[in-house]
């Protein structure tokens, strides 16, 4: 069964593929999206404020199954041939009955024996009924308005456009829209027509360019399948249930975005780039009932900072658990020895024996005049709650797996010379203390996971892997940049070019889709999981390498190395 924590933080969607149109003629046609207890609300308020992609015709009470209003006899669990499960905003399964997705554990791991599993785990759940733009098919037809997408046996095509929809509390997205293709002279019937369906999204939101809308190529849709305009054709664009799918995800993103701080990206980079020597930590056991408990983001980034630095000049260090060092020194050895990292890495582990431990760690014989690093740098590492426990995002209590390296955070804020970066995708990793209020009241747990240490710069990332990299591409600019070079040597050193060997080596040790998945694939081997999904596969959080890591990868290297603009 499922837990409390792992069904309140579920979202289900579905949306019915349709093949034969005319199915539904004579009845209003419904997309549904199942949401727990706790987004009801706000998803039932931006419905409202958002009338025209998402037309409300029925809001279900907590764990009904049946929609009298709409349909007799219904059981919403059962009635629907195929379902789409999202966790966390990423697709994990597609099942035939929620009877038995309910039954089973989630995706992301068996319930905590700490966590009982409640009785009945659909008693949380809220369906939601939106009208669908399938619904005023039928009646175009009958008006003599030909419906393209029918003629030629395919889907309606739907586009994410640049229009934002009206937010309400934790739902925010951009608008998407059908495109169906009508001849000029029956446009102001399509109009009419629709106009009378507004349960089916009613008028259309534009007419003519798509570029009025931010949509570029009509033969890539986002959703669906292209349609074909034939000559005469205008594209006629309505506003598309879709657009839910748009919104629960990026809800569901783990409030990431609320959690952004401008300009801390840039800080931080500007303090690595005067450093000497830096230790990097990483390592969160989610898995706490697997062998290794690790996950896949953080040792990559991890790395990828690291290769960076090095190339740099820089003396880098990394601090493990150390019941994790043997397998985090493999894992290096096996980087140097594919060309990922430049040199081997030494790894150190931190105990406290003493209230000084830390003091005695980051510094010479415990003198904070001699400091040992410039930077401690922390990349989806365990961050302390206030309550002194470590906990994943399902709020499962990890501390008996993680080393207080927390300590070593709160040491460098009295050690004059040592500053902290902290990069995190959820805001229970070290050095996220900083935003603990905000993840408190945006991140589902808050109250309970919040990392409670901060770090003088704090990078938030959609996942923490990608702010590495970001990191990395960060460093590689400010060096490549005169004017910086001239503040960082105070302009003592004769102003010179880079010489091209070197700028070659940067280059070479630039974050790459090849490195990246080559990481990926050690650490898979090693048996480490993906985080969101428990996936022993080549993802990270629930997104597969390919195409969604890799495409990062490729913009980031794209816009640091001034191949084009990075696209929205």
């Amino acid at each position: 069964m499922l837990t409390a924590v792992q069904a309140t933080r579920r979202s289900l969607g579905y949306f019915r593929s349709v093949s034969n149109y005319g199915i539904n003629s004579g009845h209003q046609q419904a997309n549904v999206v199942i949401l727990p207890n706790h987004l009801a609300k706000d998803f039932e308020e931006f419905c409202r404020r958002n009338l025209a992609p998402l037309p409300l015709l029925y809001h279900s009470r907590s764990g009904e199954t049946s929609c009298t209003p709409l349909a007799r006899n219904a059981d919403i669990r059962t009635d629907i041939s195929q379902y789409h499960v999202y966790e966390e905003g990423c697709l994990v399964k597609t099942v035939s009955s929620l009877q038995s997705y309910f039954a089973q554990p989630s995706a992301a791991g068996a319930a905590s024996q700490q966590q009982p599993a409640p009785q009945d785990p659909w008693s949380d759940m809220v369906c939601f009924y939106l009208g669908c733009s399938f619904g005023f098919e039928d009646h175009l037809r009958k008006a003599g308005v030909p419906v393209r997408n029918v003629e030629q046996g395919t889907n309606v095509s739907m586009y994410r456009t640049a229009v934002r929809c009206v937010p309400a509390g934790v739902f925010s997205c951009l608008l998407v829209v059908t495109m169906r293709p009508v001849p000029a002279a029956m446009l102001d019937a399509a109009v009419e027509v629709t106009h009378l369906n507004p349960l089916a999204h009613g008028a259309p939101v534009h007419i003519g360019d798509p570029a009025l809308l931010g949509i570029h190529n009509l033969s890539t849709p986002d959703y669906g399948e292209p349609v074909q305009l034939l000559p005469g054709d205008v594209p006629v664009f309505w506003a598309c249930g879709v657009t839910a799918i748009e919104a629960i995800l990026c809800s569901s993103q783990r409030g990431i975005r609320a959690l952004f701080v401008q300009d801390e990206l840039l800080l931080s980079c500007l303090t690595l780039s005067h450093a000497n020597s830096v230790a990097i930590t990483t390592g969160f056991p989610t898995h706490h009932m697997q062998s290794p408990p690790d996950e896949t983001d953080g040792p990559p980034g991890a790395i990828a900072m690291a290769t960076m630095l090095l190339s740099l000049g820089k003396q880098v260090t990394m601090v493990m658990d150390r019941r994790a060092l043997e397998m985090n020194q493999a894992i290096i050895d096996e980087a140097v020895s594919t060309g990922v990292l430049k040199n081997a890495i030494p790894i150190v582990t931190f105990e406290e024996s003493s209230p000084d431990s830390a003091l005695h760690f980051l510094c010479h014989h415990g003198d904070p005049k001699k400091p040992r690093y410039d930077h401690l740098v922390a990349i989806e590492r365990s961050g302390r709650a206030e309550d002194g426990n470590y906990y994943n995002m399902r709020g499962v209590n990890v501390k008996h797996l993680v080393d207080p390296i927390d300590n070593l955070f709160l040491a460098a804020k009295d050690i004059p010379g040592i500053s902290t970066t902290g990069i995190g995708d959820g805001g229970n990793e070290l050095g996220m203390g900083g935003l603990r209020d905000k993840v408190r009241t945006m991140m589902p747990n808050g109250g309970l996971i919040a990392c409670d240490v901060p770090a003088d710069y704090a990078i938030t990332a959609g996942v923490s892997n990608w702010g590495g990299y970001a990191v990395a591409c960060g460093l590689y600019l400010l060096h490549t940049c005169p004017s910086h070079q001239r503040y960082r040597l105070r302009g003592l050193a004769a102003e010179q070019t880079t010489p091209q060997e070197q700028l070659q080596d940067w280059t070479a040790n630039l974050p790459s889709v090849d490195k990246e998945e080559s990481i990926l694939s050690t650490l898979v081997r090693f048996g480490i999981r993906s985080g969101k999904t428990g996936n022993l596969a080549m993802e990270v959080d629930g997104l597969t390498f390919h195409p969604t890591h890799s495409d990062i990868i490729t913009r980031l290297l794209d816009v640091t190395l001034g191949r084009n603009t990075l696209n929205p």
